[in-house]
């Protein structure tokens, strides 16, 4: 189970750096989003922690609308069934090893 979680988007070895694994990690949010397979009340999560950054109260300061953000898209994560993320990652891994190939073919 613990194995499920540790999936890679990246190619083994590679570090996708910060920007790429964000991106991965919103991608994967997105995809999870659209699943139908993923029951409603959780997708409340994202949607409530992007309300919560453009809402008019605010706390004391930016600091706390990142940790709601981050605390609200990781809790979704670990909350969705581990086999649906894990099938999503998946699919993210071959779309990303598809584009690195055709770019090295390039070169």
């Amino acid at each position: 189970m613990a194995e499920n979680n540790k999936l890679m988007i990246s190619p083994k070895g590679q570090d996708p750096g910060f920007l790429q694994g964000l991106s991965r990690q919103l991608k994967l949010i997105l995809r999870l989003m659209a699943d139908n397979r993923v029951n409603v009340l959780l997708k409340i999560l994202p949607i409530a922690s992007f309300l919560y950054l453009i809402s008019p109260f605010d706390f004391p300061g930016p600091i706390d609308d990142a940790m709601v953000i981050g605390f609200g898209l990781y809790t979704f994560v670990e909350l969705c069934p581990k086999d649906i993320v894990a099938e999503h990652k998946n699919t993210l891994a071959a779309e990303n090893n598809v584009a690195n190939q055709s770019k090295s073919r390039e070169s």
